[in-house]
């Protein structure tokens, strides 16, 4: 019989071998399915990860979105450079943001303001924003508040910024025309 360094039989470390590599196979299949699906559940809270943008045959630019499963239209865009994710909201006169999310957009907290939500009134900060960009869709100048109440990581893309654009809803899409 051969010896091993060991000095355990070839069919024991060989076995030890197998299961060491079955293991990191097992690993491996895990921690790509879970990438996979997270992808998958990110796309359904915000099916408008990458916006992409056209020319309507007036020459105008146009922005398509895609309502998410809860009937909401979220998209990524930038405030200031910084990329940010933006909840639609009609019923909001402002862009409105988080203090966190103020701070990392550059947007300091300007002027004390009350302001009405759903959960009464809020103290929230007037602010102004360089650049606000949905898409090739962007504006300077835009009005907004930082709301200290607000626990979300999504910004509230209210009228300050939808009033100076056209918006078509059909079906399970909202056009955005500049």
């Amino acid at each position: 019989m051969q010896q091993h360094g060991n000095n355990e039989p070839p069919d024991t470390t060989s076995r030890r071998l197998g299961r060491g590599m079955a293991v990191i196979a097992w690993v491996l299949l895990l921690g790509m399915l879970t990438l996979f699906f997270q992808g998958k559940l990110e796309d359904r809270v915000n099916p408008n990860r990458d916006v992409y943008s056209t020319r309507a045959e007036d020459g105008r630019v146009e922005v398509v979105l895609e309502r998410n499963r809860m009937g909401h239209y979220v998209a990524d865009g930038s405030i200031n450079g910084v990329a940010v994710t933006f909840l639609l909201d009609t019923g909001a006169t402002g862009v409105a943001m988080s203090p966190g999310l103020a701070q990392r957009v550059g947007a300091p907290q300007g002027q004390p303001v009350m302001t009405r939500t759903a959960n009464g009134k809020v103290q929230g900060y007037l602010t102004r924003l360089r650049s606000v960009q949905l898409g090739a869709i962007e504006q300077n100048n835009v009005r907004a508040s930082v709301a200290p109440g607000l626990a979300m990581d999504e910004v509230l893309l209210g009228m300050s910024f939808l009033k100076h654009l056209e918006m078509v809803q059909k079906g399970n899409t909202l056009t955005l025309r500049q």
